[in-house]
């Protein structure tokens, strides 16, 4: 205490930031099925990725299965046409075409990593052939292969 009955700066501070990690830790451990979402916007397309497993793993195919909307009205582009391809910085790289799934906007495809890293990922996609593909990009990281047996 400080003369004049006043706290002394950041002695109270520790409580707070203890408990503001928490929060954060318990936030980031909850089995939250949207925090595995990866969201992207293209000028008219609004994308939902997942991927399964995740995180994904070299050596094994990854399922991808991704939900496009119309940016604008939300509804969702039930008889577009696409693609998901990837590179990694020593040139490899990885594609496959999309397939309709039963879901309304739903589309899946699979992609085989055979290096660790990141990669440079993209989806091309349109919702009629009489238009031009729209790109969007990220960063896929890549982990090391599960050990046999796990």
């Amino acid at each position: 205490m400080i003369a004049g009955g006043g706290r002394r700066a950041g002695s109270g501070g520790k409580p707070f930031l203890l408990a503001c990690a928490l929060v954060v830790v318990l936030a980031t451990c909850s089995p939250n099925p949207k925090a595995l979402e990866l969201r992207l916007w293209s000028d008219s397309y609004a994308f939902t990725v997942t991927e399964d497993p995740m995180p994904p793993r070299a050596l094994e195919q990854i399922a991808y299965r991704v939900v496009v909307q119309d940016k604008k009205t939300k509804q969702p582009i039930e008889t577009g046409e696409g693609r998901i391809f990837a590179t990694s910085p020593d040139r490899a790289s990885t594609n496959d075409g999309f397939k309709k799934e039963k879901e309304l906007g739903t589309y899946s495809a699979r992609l085989f990593f055979p290096t660790v890293g990141d990669w440079a990922a993209a989806i091309q996609f349109r919702r009629d052939s009489r238009l031009p593909l729209e790109r969007v990009d990220w960063i896929q990281t890549v982990h090391p292969a599960s050990e046999p047996g796990t």
